[in-house]
């Protein structure tokens, strides 16, 4: 059987996305292959699956024949049609501000000097911020193949010890992943360079040319070689980039048959830049990232895995200078600017200073944020205005943690669904509850009842075909025609709310109705808890504002429930009816606009005069420019991804120095 969508992942299937795509295909028994332009490919092979080049809103088949073929296709079209597939870990690694323009930015190896001098380069503005010191090279030599042809008999020996090198990288990258020292996006990156060392596409054609007389050597930098120029091939930057990560596993496959080890960055001196024609993920994600003050390389671009992990760690990087990277073997110092992607080679004293005095200055800035991490933002009148954060995973909590979050303010329960075969059951639930409620305490948590509907199914659950999804069966509204499902979720969150911290907001509500129906669920969940002997406790009800309806009974809605959130990104599509995943419509996708703001403004007023609490946990919560006029319209909760937190914090202070 089969079945088309629509891609929405963002960016479409490239490395991390591409992984847990076949992760999730090869969890079913069914031979599963995905159609793209007539072409067809296994779906449990991430290499063929990243060669396909499918890109985001372009139009797919999934294909599934065997016993759990149903299971297959509601979980694979799931993951496909959920915008969010290709951000989890991703998002807090690329900040759009450092995205903006890059696209544009010269390939690899076609970057022209800097005009201003032989000792000025540039490249391509891969990670912000500016870096000067000591440049610490990194060229280790280049492996040759052995050239040697195998006679009949050594061959099946030679596949024996190619396929143990492999085994080898795999271990190895497996307890790289099992270390609590990577950070969630580096485990990402090593996640997928190891599925590539796993990927039929690299082994199976390294296999084919041992099996043609080639040594294992030999054969690996051919198929690696092979694989890469297929993926330099194909007109996406994104998968251009992993043609760099080919390269990297073959290397390491490669030292393992030479018996040999790589050259170590372990001795990299405090504040160094690290200069290399080109640096495997795998190498950088082990490396002391903290002493590392920049990175300057010949490969990679601004989406390569280099880039994110330069990123997510703050370290500068310009990459993408292809040969004039030479010049910089026996360079003394290097200073680098990430922003504009320039680096100068032994800069003079006037150079010094200058990118000292920036360097300085960023510090500052940073430093000026980090203060605000434990700071609890007050208003002149003494009230505290709570910025939280919103995450989907228990993985998210640490990077809410480290930035200062007051509790959380939306907890997408539905990526807790769609991450497993089959629906999570009332004890997993309660676990996964219990740890956040746990993580945060004494502040709170408000966790959003499952959110999906024909725009991002699940397996488990049978969505009708709708010709608009977002305005279709999702939501509260699936929630309350399926209590089987949602009963087991709210005995869970009762459970754990002996905690004492959960609190609870139903989704897309348009009618006091389906408020009124949850409380007859939730004290039929609590009747059935007592009877069985299980400890529970009661939580505070609120629900997101996000439908035009929902804000224009605001004031009944207000009577009903324990606190709003105004859910600004549906509320903004739904004020403004322009779809948001819709490009040709994205600039009535403004927040800003009068319409909206208007309704936001309406909400806040009903929560105030009925004395409940009125949050937001969409995105523009943490807009420096518009929270002081959320605040005076009487906001008190504004929660937000985690990197946006400190600057939140700071612009409240702000306001309350202002009087």
């Amino acid at each position: 059987m089969e079945r088309s969508t629509i891609v929405r992942v963002h960016e479409g299937l490239h490395a991390r996305p591409a992984t847990r795509f076949v992760k999730l295909a090869k969890g079913f028994e069914s031979d599963v292959e995905l159609v793209k332009d007539g072409k067809a490919v296994s779906a449990k092979s991430s290499v063929k699956l990243m060669l396909l080049a499918v890109k985001e809103n372009q139009e797919v088949t999934v294909r599934a024949n065997g016993a759990d073929a149903i299971e297959a296709l509601e979980a694979l079209i799931g993951y496909l049609e959920n915008p969010r597939a290709g951000l989890d870990d991703e998002a807090e690694a690329q900040s759009p501000a450092n995205d903006a323009g890059q696209e544009a930015a010269p390939a690899p190896g076609s970057v022209p000097a800097a005009p201003d001098g032989a000792n000025r380069l540039r490249g391509v503005a891969a990670s912000e911020g500016f870096a000067i010191g000591p440049a610490f090279a990194h060229f280790p030599p280049d492996i040759a193949g052995q050239g040697r042809v195998l006679r009949a008999e050594e061959i099946e020996g030679e596949i024996d010890r190619f396929r143990t090198a492999v085994g080898a990288v795999q271990a190895r990258m497996d307890n790289a992943l099992a270390q609590d020292s990577l950070s969630a996006g580096d485990r990402g990156i090593v996640a997928a360079l190891r599925d590539i060392a796993a990927d039929d596409s690299l082994t199976g054609e390294a296999e084919g040319l041992i099996k043609g007389g080639n040594d294992a050597v030999s054969a690996v930098i051919t198929a690696a070689s092979t694989i890469a120029a297929e993926f330099s091939a194909v007109d996406d930057h994104y998968l251009n980039a992993r043609a760099d990560d080919v390269h990297a596993v073959g290397r390491q496959i490669c030292l393992v048959l030479l018996g040999q080890d790589d050259v170590s960055l372990e001795n990299i001196p405090e504040g160094a830049i690290l200069i290399a024609d080109d640096i495997g993920a795998w190498d950088l994600a082990r490396a002391p990232l903290k002493r590392i003050g920049g990175v300057v390389c010949g490969h990679g671009g601004a989406t390569s895995h280099i880039a994110i992990i330069a990123r997510s760690h703050g370290i500068p990087a310009v990459l993408g200078l292809g040969g004039q990277v030479n010049a910089l073997r026996t360079a003394r110092d290097v200073a680098l600017d990430g922003n504009a992607g320039h680096v100068i080679i032994d800069p003079d004293e006037a150079t010094r200073a200058d990118f000292a005095g920036r360097v300085e200055a960023a510090a500052k800035e940073r430093a000026g944020l980090t203060i605000f991490k434990t700071v609890t933002p007050k208003l002149a009148d003494g009230r505290i205005i709570e910025v939280a954060a919103n995450i989907g995973s228990l993985e998210e909590i640490e990077a809410a943690q480290e930035a200062g979050a007051m509790g959380i303010g939306l907890f997408r329960t539905e990526l807790l669904f769609m991450r497993h075969m089959h629906l999570p059951s009332e004890d997993m639930q309660a676990e996964t509850y219990a740890a956040l409620a746990k993580a945060f305490a004494p502040y709170p948590v408000i966790v959003r009842t499952l959110d999906i509907g024909g725009d991002k199914p699940i397996a488990g659950i049978e969505f009708p075909d709708e010709e608009n999804p977002f305005l279709g069966w999702r939501g509260i509204r699936m929630c309350l025609d399926r209590p089987d499902i949602f009963k087991r979720q709210l005995r869970a969150l009762l459970r754990a709310a002996v905690h004492g911290n959960i609190k609870v907001m139903l989704p897309m509500v348009s009618d006091i109705s389906e408020v009124r129906q949850t409380r007859v669920l939730i004290d039929e969940c609590t009747v059935e808890l007592k009877a069985e002997g299980v400890p529970h406790a009661s939580f505070d009800l609120g629900v997101m504002i996000e439908t035009p309806a929902a804000v224009l009974i605001a004031p009944a809605l207000a009577k009903e429930v324990a606190f709003f959130s105004i859910g600004t990104n549906d509320l903004t599509q739904y004020i403004m009816a322009a779809d948001r995943l819709n490009p040709t419509v994205a600039k009535l996708n403004d927040v800003t606009n009068p319409a909206v703001m208007s309704a936001i403004e309406m909400t806040a007023k009903a929560g105030v005069a009925a004395g409940i609490m009125v949050g937001m946990c969409g995105e523009a919560a943490g807009r420096p420019d518009l929270i002081a006029t959320f605040v005076k319209m009487g906001l008190t909760e504004l929660s937000m991804s985690p990197a946006s937190i400190q600057r939140a914090k700071k612009a409240i202070m702000a306001m309350a120095a202002e009087g």
